[in-house]
């Protein structure tokens, strides 16, 4: 996919806009969060605009996530943080604010306060089945 015009991220992976590039090549770019949960906070995008994973071609969704590891681990070793949360956010409802795909590497400590809310819930008699069903046809 091209370049959208009026999509920040394509401005930056092109140069448009500056950005504290941590990593890049041909096909993608990591860089650090301009509005970081905690300092070390550094997205991937890939340089063709896809405003979402759903959009992107499988190949560069499989490269985007090898470089996950090497990310990682650079920016818990750079912040000494006790771990990492890598989330990709597909949607308004699930929290994307910049509709081009994204994967955050956001360092934790123990203690830093900012939460996780994951409000599990279980399944009645018989949803699990029904679920099951709806994905896999889905899935062609």
């Amino acid at each position: 996919m091209a370049a959208a015009t009026d999509c920040i991220f394509c401005k930056i992976a092109e140069g448009v806009i500056p950005a504290h590039r941590v990593w890049e090549d041909d096909r993608a770019l990591a860089f650090l969060d301009i509005n970081p949960l905690a300092a070390g906070h550094t997205l991937l995008i890939p340089k063709l605009h896809a405003a979402d994973i759903r959009d992107i071609d499988p190949e560069l969704a499989a490269f985007l996530f090898l470089q996950a590891p090497k990310l990682a681990k650079a920016v818990q070793q750079a912040t000494s943080a006790d771990g990492v949360n890598i989330l990709q956010n597909t949607g308004a409802a699930a929290g994307q604010a910049v509709f081009h795909l994204h994967i955050h590497f956001i360092p934790r400590f123990e203690g830093d306060g900012l939460g996780y809310r994951w409000n599990a819930g279980q399944y009645g008699a018989g949803e699990v089945e029904e679920m099951l069903s709806k994905i896999q046809g889905k899935l062609g």
